[in-house]
């Protein structure tokens, strides 16, 4: 028999750095390079400073972001099934579906500047609303409320269960993750603004339970005093039946 068991100080690392990751893919593009087409929907018209090397390296940005998001659940679950499978599926179907609406907010923006770079089929300002529109509320079902669901909600309890991660940490995904996902639905009900003050402090929990938990994954890594870890201390089994006739 082989021992079929990964190391977890290895899959911590991989872990922490693609959550560090989606930090670095999904800042610069929603604060940066989205920014001239998400404040001026009117370069749709083909007016203006072109935004198309700043929109594509966005949205290229964002491709990787997908990859980075699924990855992280897909690296820690054979660590997380071990506390709950239905809790780690819940949690990799939660990230498969925050990167359908990152998905959904690139093809609207590409789907910009393709109208734009085909002025002459009359492509107006409202259009580029329209096509900026799709872009926020898929961002905003997507990064926003999913993002709180799985990381915050989900991820949030069962490291708070598992203690791969200290406690006081975990609670801040608990918090955090409802935070995020009530406000998301108080802009959908049209209580608050997309991106007013409340929305920020909101989302604050939330943005230092993940950049933690990445960095910490990466230095330190998961507990060792976590009970589900506490098999990877078993006796190593010999790798074939030919090692253990050897060992008779």
């Amino acid at each position: 028999m082989t021992e079929d068991r990964q190391d977890p100080r290895t899959i911590a690392r991989w872990f922490g750095w693609l959550f560090v990751a989606t930090f670095v893919t999904s800042i610069p593009a929603y604060f940066i390079l989205y920014a001239p087409v998400r404040d001026d929907p009117g370069l749709i018209t083909g007016t203006g400073a072109d935004p198309t090397a700043s929109v594509a390296l966005g949205a290229a940005l964002e491709v990787f972001l997908i990859i980075a998001n699924v990855g992280t659940a897909v690296v820690i679950y054979p660590i997380l099934r071990r506390q709950s499978e239905i809790g780690a599926v819940g949690y990799l179907s939660a990230r498969i579906v925050e990167g359908i609406f990152i998905a959904i907010g690139i093809i609207s923006l590409l789907t910009f500047l393709f109208m734009r770079q085909e002025a002459s089929v009359g492509a107006d300002s409202a259009l580029g609303e329209a096509f900026v529109a799709i872009y926020d509320r898929a961002f905003l079902i997507g990064p926003g409320f999913f993002a709180g669901f799985a990381n915050g909600v989900v991820l949030g309890y069962l490291m708070y269960r598992s203690g791969l991660v200290p406690r006081g940490m975990a609670m801040l995904g608990l918090i955090g993750g409802p935070l995020i996902m009530a406000s998301g639905i108080a802009v959908m009900f049209d209580v608050t603004e997309r991106g007013s003050a409340l929305q920020g402090i909101a989302t604050i929990p939330e943005f230092f339970w993940e950049l933690s938990l990445g960095i910490y994954c990466i230095v330190k890594g998961f507990r060792s005093s976590s009970p589900i870890l506490a098999t990877d201390e078993a006796v190593t089994i010999p790798e074939s039946p030919s090692a253990l006739r050897e060992g008779m």
